[in-house]
């Protein structure tokens, strides 16, 4: 009889220490997500600021082509012919 009370009581130490490892794991899991959580924002934040740096980059490239510097002729050759068909395309819309 005493044989099974210690393997009872060996049970339920064990089940109780699983517990806690358990409440311990699920801890450390939430705190895992909500740190992934905020590597995500951070994420999206320097994602959002790289994107409107790379249309900041994007203008002020057309607008030195626009004024005439000779590295970006060809750039600003294009850019020209590129708004010259548009208005073109208006003017066809427009007309119809």
């Amino acid at each position: 009889m005493s044989d099974l009370v210690e393997i009872v009581d060996s049970l339920e130490n064990k089940l109780s220490k699983l517990l806690h490892k358990y409440e311990l794991l699920k801890q450390a899991n939430l705190q895992l997500e909500e740190s992934l959580e905020n590597e995500h924002n951070k994420f999206n934040k320097i994602k959002t600021n790289f994107v409107a740096l790379e249309k900041e980059n994007q203008t002020l490239r057309a607008a030195n082509a626009m004024l005439g510097s000779n590295e970006h002729k060809r750039e600003t050759k294009l850019k020209i012919n590129s708004l010259i068909r548009e208005i073109d395309q208006c003017i066809v819309q427009l007309s119809e």
